[in-house]
């Protein structure tokens, strides 16, 4: 299933010059989709705009996956 990008890719500020790092849009549904920096056409991930949020509230409180 395709779905449609409605922004540029952006990378995180804390990523490093090594290149290993996600890079995320907006999707037009409201979720997001992330994708390889190293491998822009390769595959994708999309979450939807409720799994995001969680994937979001988990990287806030729970210090441990933030690292």
């Amino acid at each position: 299933m395709k779905h449609e990008i409605v922004s540029p890719f952006l990378k995180s500020s804390y990523s490093g010059q090594e290149g290993d790092c996600v890079e995320v849009a907006h999707a037009a549904d409201g979720g997001r989709v992330v994708r390889d920096s190293k491998n822009p056409a390769g595959p994708h991930i999309v979450l939807g705009m409720s799994a995001w949020a969680s994937f979001m509230e988990t990287l806030k409180t729970d210090v441990s996956v933030a690292l």
